[in-house]
């Protein structure tokens, strides 16, 4: 999950650092640090806090050099402070690195370098690896060579760079479970987690695939695996632009990200979306259609929010192509030993496309026979790589930490995925249309909403003092209640929960009380007195209750304390459209409690560790 940047050129290199380093720190803000080689020598900033806290003690502007590294964090080992932070050193502080991951043997491996008289500073199995690599650098006099096969004695994941003084013009970098990529340029290479660190200073790209290693001078490099075999890495073009990953005149990337949901909403379906044929065409699954189509059963993994979409997926894929669907936490799939057929096919969701929970869920169900599919929005990452096919949101790159498009996105491509499986099976043309033009309206519909931002923030404000928030909804909207429930708890340390309306008198009915708030999804559909009814019991134990009701219910304001309105859809699009009030409550909560929303405490964007 953490933040890393590397640079080797002819530009003073820690400035680049640290601004690749503020693009990333939505991976990690724990603590942050820069190291650079001037000289043949090695100077070490680091401190606690974030990017700008370390910025306060040290001008980067002004550190010589032209190779640098530099990392932020989210703490695994140890606790976040200015000792634990990166980077580490080995025992002479000649050999340096960053790393993200986690190395699962480092107690092995640091009692064997205590027995031997070495010594440490911090509490992190990261520097347990720099003496590890240093150990073994004393006896074969070779950097490359010492990281290599200190790697090959390593258990667990790394994405890693390293540089020392004894070969001050060189970069070295690995990975294992942890995103790293490679930016070419003219004499110089940036080395980072993310390619959003990379995008304003090239384009063309190495995306590292597990176990390889790459050495970057100026005057090249070279790709091999940490057993030494070479690698014909290929050269992929950079798709995003600079302007993608700034904030504009937004005051927080959540909020700009929400307010892109039109438009992203709009990219996601588009050249997919055949309304005329009331069908749809996803080149990215074409390779595997006949097993899509023949598929016994479907199970779709993913983590978080993408845990959320997947179970609105298994609605609406149930619902349109008669397909049996499971979804599964992709952190418990593959330690249970689940039953895989041949025949079924295992979707991932993912937005980076590199959680490390779904990508082990899904090489589980490949070692087992299934047919693997990915729905990533990151072009270039493991799951995109290593998945049979998939299909990619489009949302462009999403920085806050709590999502937001991407949510709306998968939402929008697994819709496309029913609609295309249910016209293989069972939909009719007839009803396919239906489909296509109620999904390609979607996007005003979500305009709409967000045009009517400040009605949805001045409700918000009454409820930022709450110290619980329930939220409940039936059918389709069950899986949004949870998702609003998550959004609240990220970013403003309200807890709240969500459950299926219908449940609440099953336990929760008895936290009701007039300080409970309780927002329902209570939109116009085939179960919608069920639900009214549900809200009514919340009344009479004198809940507050918000309701996101269709546009045009007149009945709801006589029940609710407040009433969002949104417009109407069919039944399984009701998720994309009620999910954008619940986005906007989070937030204005948020904000008006003084959290901080890009980069809510304990958490990170990207968890590419277990």
């Amino acid at each position: 999950m953490c933040g890393i940047v590397g640079y080797i050129g002819n530009k003073q290199a820690a400035d680049i650092v640290v601004k690749g380093l503020k693009l990333l720190e939505y991976r990690g803000y724990d603590s942050a640090g820069v190291a650079v080689i001037d000289d043949s020598t090695v100077s070490i900033n680091k401190r606690k806090g974030k990017v700008e806290d370390l910025l306060k003690m040290v001008d980067v502007s002004k550190i010589p050099g032209t190779l640098a590294m530099g990392h932020t964090r989210w703490a695994t080992h140890g606790a976040p402070n200015d000792v634990n932070a990166h980077p580490h050193t080995d025992s002479t502080g000649n050999i340096a690195l960053i790393h993200n991951g986690i190395i699962e043997n480092y107690t092995v491996i640091k009692t064997e370098l205590l027995n031997k008289g070495y010594t440490f500073k911090s509490e992190t199995d990261s520097e347990v690896l720099a003496v590890f690599i240093g150990m073994i650098y004393e006896k074969v006099h070779d950097v490359e060579m010492a990281v290599r096969l200190a790697l090959n004695e390593v258990e667990g994941t790394f994405g890693l760079v390293v540089i020392s003084t004894h070969e001050p013009d060189k970069i070295i970098v690995a990975r294992r479970g942890s995103p790293i990529v490679l930016g070419i340029g003219d004499g110089e290479y940036i080395v980072a987690s993310d390619a959003s660190a990379i995008v304003e200073y090239m384009k063309r790209v190495i995306y590292l695939n597990d176990d390889e290693m790459a050495i970057l001078t100026r005057e090249g490099y070279s790709t091999k695996t940490i057993k030494n075999e070479t690698v014909n890495a290929e050269i992929h073009e950079l798709e995003l632009n600079i302007e993608q990953i700034r904030k504009g005149n937004f005051d927080h990337y959540m909020l700009k990200e929400i307010f892109e949901q039109p438009s992203t909403f709009k990219d996601s379906i588009r050249g997919r979306l055949l309304v005329e044929d009331g069908n749809v065409k996803l080149g990215g699954v074409g390779a595997v259609a006949e097993k899509l189509k023949n598929a016994r059963r479907i199970i779709i993994t993913a983590c978080g929010t993408s845990w959320h979409s997947a179970l609105v997926g298994e609605y609406m894929i149930e619902h349109l192509a008669q397909i049996p669907v499971e979804v599964e936490y992709a952190s418990e799939f593959r330690y249970r030993n689940p039953v895989i057929y041949h025949d079924d096919v295992v979707i991932g969701i993912s937005q980076s496309g590199e959680t490390a929970d779904t990508l082990a869920a899904l090489r589980e169900a490949k070692l087992k026979g299934a047919t693997i599919l990915g729905l990533v929005n990151v072009v270039g990452s493991t799951i995109a790589r290593e998945t049979d096919a998939g299909v990619y949101l489009h949302a462009g790159p999403e920085i806050g930490v709590a999502s937001t498009k991407a949510f709306t996105s998968q939402l929008a491509v697994l819709s496309l995925l029913a609609m295309y499986l249910g016209r293989q099976r069972v939909l009719s043309m007839a009803d396919g249309k239906t489909l296509a033009t109620e999904l390609a309206a979607l996007p005003d519909k979500i305009q709409y909403i967000l045009d009517r931002a400040d009605q949805i923030k001045q409700i918000s404000l009454a409820y930022t003092n709450a110290t619980n928030f329930l939220y409940l909804g039936r059918g389709y909207n069950f899986p949004v209640a949870l998702e609003g429930a998550l959004k609240l708890k990220e970013i403003s340390y309200i807890h709240a929960e969500g459950y299926p309306a219908a449940e609440m008198k099953h336990g929760p009915i008895a936290l009701i009380d007039e300080n409970m708030p309780v927002v329902f999804v209570a939109t116009k559909d085939e179960i919608y007195d069920k639900v009214v009814s549900n809200l009514e019991e919340v009344r009479a134990r004198g809940g507050r209750v918000i309701a996101i009701a269709s546009e045009g219910d007149t009945n709801i304001a006589r029940l609710a304390e407040h009433v969002i309105y949104i417009p109407n859809t069919l039944p399984q699009f009701t998720p994309v459209l009620a999910a954008i009030p619940m986005q906007l409550m989070a937030y204005y909560i948020a904000v008006q409690r003084g959290c901080d929303v890009d980069k809510p405490r304990n958490l990170a964007k990207s968890v590419t560790v277990e």
